[in-house]
C-alpha cells in the first residue's frame, strides 16, 4: 500500500461518546477493512497506523465478511432450501354413492357442511422447519395420505 492509498489513515473520529466509545468515518472504516483483506496485509500494522485496537479491527473484518456472505446467499437461490414440497396427483376411487344419503336434515344454510362426512382419523406431523401439518382423514383418503407421506419423505 502506498501513501496515496492510505489517505484514510489514521481513521477520522466523527463522534466520541461519554463512555469513551468512538464512532469512525464509515468510508474510512470500509477502506481500512478492504486494505486488510489485500494479500500480504498486516492487520496489526494497519491497526497501528489507523490508531484503532487490532482486536476491534478483527471484529470489523469478521462483520464485513459475514455481511458479504449473507448478501451472496440472498443472491443465490437454492432449490433445496425452499419451503415447497412436490405436488402429487392421486386418483380417487370413491364408491358410487349418494352424498345426500349421509346428510342430516338441516336448514339450507348449513346443508353444504352437513354433507361432508366426519373424519375418522386426525394425523399430524411436525416438519424439521417447524411447520406442523394436520390432516383430517376419512376412509377414502388412504391413497392421498400415502402420497403425502411419500412426498414429505422425499428430499
Amino acid at each position: 500500500m502506498n501513501d496515496d492509498e492510505s489517505d484514510f489513515l489514521p481513521l477520522r473520529v466523527i463522534r466520541e461518546c461519554s463512555n469513551g466509545k468512538r464512532r469512525y468515518d464509515p468510508e474510512g472504516k470500509r477502506q481500512l477493512i478492504e486494505a486488510c483483506l489485500l494479500p500480504g496485509a498486516s492487520i496489526a500494522g494497519l491497526a497501528l497506523k489507523a490508531q484503532v485496537n487490532a482486536n476491534q479491527l478483527h471484529k470489523w473484518i469478521r462483520l464485513h465478511e459475514r455481511a458479504k456472505s449473507a448478501r451472496a446467499a440472498e443472491d443465490t437461490v437454492n432449490p433445496a432450501t425452499t419451503a415447497f414440497i412436490p405436488v402429487v396427483s392421486v386418483e380417487h376411487s370413491y364408491p358410487d354413492s349418494n352424498p345426500q344419503s349421509s346428510a342430516l336434515p338441516v336448514s339450507s344454510s348449513h346443508r353444504q357442511s352437513a354433507t361432508v362426512s366426519r373424519p375418522m382419523a386426525r394425523l399430524s406431523a411436525q416438519l424439521p422447519n417447524g411447520v406442523k401439518v394436520e390432516l383430517e382423514c376419512s376412509r377414502h383418503d388412504a391413497t392421498l395420505v400415502t402420497a403425502l407421506i411419500a412426498a414429505l419423505g422425499a428430499h
